[in-house]
């Protein structure tokens, strides 16, 4: 029961900070968790689609041997070349920024290919069409958050820039919602090299999270800030047309090269903060060792990894990667994910967490989405900022569900 009290829990909390609890409808609460327990179950419990999951470990070691062919050729041994001298370590050293960082790059490219080929803007269009049909949603909210699946938090709401000023505020909170739920299909090859050995078909399992968190970001935006009507239908954005392959190539390239700055840098500068506070922090001495900000986090999140169905035992540990994500980014969450300790946590709470920790829920993407927002729609500049902060516990909340819904459908 432990999962199922969780999802209780996890809802009853967006239902007390509701706007309008009394204007809460509870058949589209049920509808949406009926939607997202078929989902996993189909995907994690189907012996065929779950052999899918395991193909696109194929997709990632694909692009890993590709991407280290180009990085090679640029960062010579240090991207994966051969060794000019010999090693006393048994392995040659696997470089994070020579290494992990190309991929997003290469990726960021077939992002890009695939919706000039209008691959994606199909996909799209489908779960749109699917999400108005199940949870009745309006035409441009669906855009936005099927878009939110391979698209990054500014680039989503891109895709319906055009009726981002004739949203309800019901619906603008689900799109910004969505956006802080899920993650960008050009990361997405990242945190799946980051669970290789966490986990078997890592991108499936990242996919899948990013999908059932869409679903859940609906349901949990209208619980919180329910629905005043819907805004007309919506067609994908012209900013998002790629002229030719070779502008798919070059604008996938620039965009990847930004995104892999950012990425580069923020994990230097993260690692280097925590490091600081917890040097400043470890003359404080609590509960028989050093004060830290990860064990900090592990006490205050604990319950709540519990109650996404992590046995007590693995909970502050599992709780520490849940504030981790929250106060830094999912990355950096996922990296200590990837080097947990077997001992530390088992198969089912590192499959709880790889569901959990999907998202990109924490205090600097409420930044990024403020800026994005207000550049496209700066009419609305005041309501975004209202609303943002309360995106951190909508998409945590919307996490902590599906990480919960993952442990109930796998046990």
């Amino acid at each position: 029961m432990q999962g199922v009290l969780g999802i209780l829990v996890f809802l009853g909390l967006a239902w007390l900070l509701s706007e309008g609890r009394r204007e809460v409808r509870l058949l589209p609460v049920a509808a949406g968790l009926a939607i997202q327990f078929a989902i996993a179950f189909v995907l994690l419990r189907i012996p065929v689609a779950r052999e899918g999951l395991f193909v696109l470990n194929h997709v990632v070691d694909a692009i890993e041997t590709a991407t280290t062919a180009g990085a090679s050729l640029v960062f010579g041994f240090l991207g994966g070349g051969e060794v000019p001298f010999a090693l006393t370590a048994e392995n040659a050293p696997y470089i994070f920024a020579f290494r992990i960082l190309p991929q997003i790059l290469v990726f960021s490219v077939l992002v890009a290919l695939l919706w000039y080929w209008r691959v994606l803007p199909v996909v799209i269009r489908g779960f749109s069409w699917a999400l108005r049909r199940s949870l009745g949603v309006g035409g441009a909210v669906g855009l936005a958050a099927s878009a939110s699946v391979f698209l990054g938090m500014v680039e989503a709401p891109l895709a319906i820039r055009a009726h981002l000023a004739r949203l309800t505020r019901s619906e603008l909170f689900v799109v910004m919602t969505c956006g802080m739920s899920t993650v960008a299909g050009s990361i997405m090859v990242l945190y799946a090299n980051l669970l290789t050995d966490v986990i078997d078909g890592a991108l499936g399992h990242v996919l899948i999270a990013s999908v059932v968190n869409v679903i859940g970001a609906v349901v949990v935006a209208r619980v919180m800030i329910p629905e005043e009507g819907t805004a007309r239908e919506a067609e994908l954005a012209d900013e998002l047309r790629y002229a030719s392959v070779m502008d798919a190539i070059s604008r996938g390239t620039m965009d990847g090269l930004r995104l892999v700055v950012n990425v580069g840098a923020m994990v230097i500068v993260l690692v280097s903060l925590v490091a600081l506070v917890n040097h400043v922090l470890s003359g404080l001495n609590v509960a028989g060792g050093a004060l830290t900000l990860e064990r900090m986090a592990g006490w205050a999140f604990a319950p709540v990894a519990w109650l996404m169905g992590v046995e007590w035992a693995e909970a502050s540990f599992a709780g520490t990667l849940l504030g981790v994500k929250v106060v830094l980014n999912e990355l950096i969450a996922y990296i200590q994910l990837g080097a947990a300790e077997p001992g530390e946590l088992g198969d089912r709470a590192r499959l709880i967490l790889t569901y959990g920790l999907c998202g990109f829920t924490n205090f600097g993407s409420v930044g990024i989405l403020v800026g994005g927002l207000s550049a496209l729609v700066p009419e609305r500049r005041v309501e975004v900022l209202r609303l943002a902060p309360r995106t951190l516990i909508s998409g945590t909340i919307v996490a902590c569900m599906t990480g919960a819904i993952a442990g109930l459908v796998t046990s």
